[in-house]
């Protein structure tokens, strides 16, 4: 699979020879947060029909999300960093990942402007799979029937996507999001079609962990996440290992408060894992975060969280492919 990062590089690679966009492709466009089963059956819809054409699928996403470009802070919680989002969607078998930087630049495109530079003169695209819900352009002119209209002049078609439904209702990134906030895993993970996880690096933090006699593998978050509080959860390593452990998930109110983060001890584990990956799968809610008035009091309490997670893996051992 091949990532093209913003409108310049497409713009360059539309014009080279022997680009992969270069007899056009089938597209599809949104955030595709969580890559849950919704969005499963959007790409093979583009799958199937770059298979009949001849041409590559591609995914159009944008960094950061729109929401987050409008609402700062106050945007919903990302479901996944960037970087497992594009590892999600290279497992889909997705050919090309157009990655848009959502910007006053990028705000600023008409309906139409988008369509012929984008769509038509960027990617060449021969076929479009959207909602017919799906609404673009700064003059909020573009919509479904732009899309078909103009389609039907530059030589492209246009598929609405199909709807997934889990017990009677529409499965999207929202609810997968609301499920999360109440620490409804198993929902969750039968909306996303596996259990909720989180990859990312590995990076020096306080030491505070040591000083608790829990050390743990710290990974910062850039956005706030879904999930808050204490997991039970399994870890791979780089080296395909895995390992049981405990998680701590949000801002630390006890030792910071301030940049939302996962930390993550791994029972039965020595060595060192700074500046490596991560995929943590969390499997079990333990509490919510709290704020202790000492940090001796966290210390008991971690203790008792080790104690309880380690029940509970006694009685739901993972299977070795989690």
């Amino acid at each position: 699979m091949r990532l093209i990062r913003g409108l310049t590089n497409l713009k360059r690679l539309s014009g080279q020879a022997g680009s992969p966009l270069a007899g056009g492709c089938v597209a599809t466009i949104g955030n595709f947060d969580g890559v849950h089963l919704g969005h499963k059956t959007i790409i093979d819809q583009v799958k199937q029909k770059a298979s009949q054409l001849g041409v590559p699928s591609v995914v159009m996403i944008f960094e950061p999300q729109p929401r987050e470009f409008f609402q700062g802070d106050e945007a919903p919680p990302r479901l996944m960093p960037f970087r497992q989002k594009f590892e999600a969607l290279l497992a889909e078998g997705v050919d090309v990942v157009l990655c848009i930087r959502f910007d006053e630049t990028f705000r600023s495109y008409s309906g139409m402007g988008f369509i012929e530079d984008v769509l038509v003169s960027g990617l060449g695209v021969r076929h479009l799979v959207v909602g017919d819900d799906f609404r673009f352009g700064c003059d909020r002119a573009g919509d479904f029937k732009l899309l078909q209209s103009v389609g039907q002049e530059r030589g492209f078609t246009v598929e609405n996507t199909r709807t997934v439904t889990v017990d009677g209702e529409r499965v999207s990134s929202t609810r997968v999001r609301n499920a999360l906030n109440v620490n409804g895993l198993e929902e969750a993970e039968r909306l996303l079609g596996n259990p909720y996880r989180i990859h990312g690096r590995i990076v020096y933090g306080r030491q505070l962990g040591r000083q608790l006699n829990a050390p743990t593998a710290n990974i910062l978050l850039n956005q706030m996440p879904a999930l808050r509080g204490v997991y039970v959860v399994r870890a791979r390593l780089e080296t395909g290992e895995w390992c049981d452990g405990v998680a701590n998930i949000g801002l630390r109110p006890t030792v910071d408060g301030k940049r939302p983060s996962l930390e993550v001890h791994l029972f039965d584990f020595a060595g060192t894992l700074y500046g490596q990956h991560l995929e943590v799968v969390f499997r079990h809610g333990l509490r919510d975060e709290v704020k202790f008035d000492s940090v001796d009091e966290l210390r008991q309490q971690i203790a008792r969280d080790f104690d309880n997670a380690r029940a509970w893996l006694a009685d739901n051992p993972a299977t070795p492919e989690t």
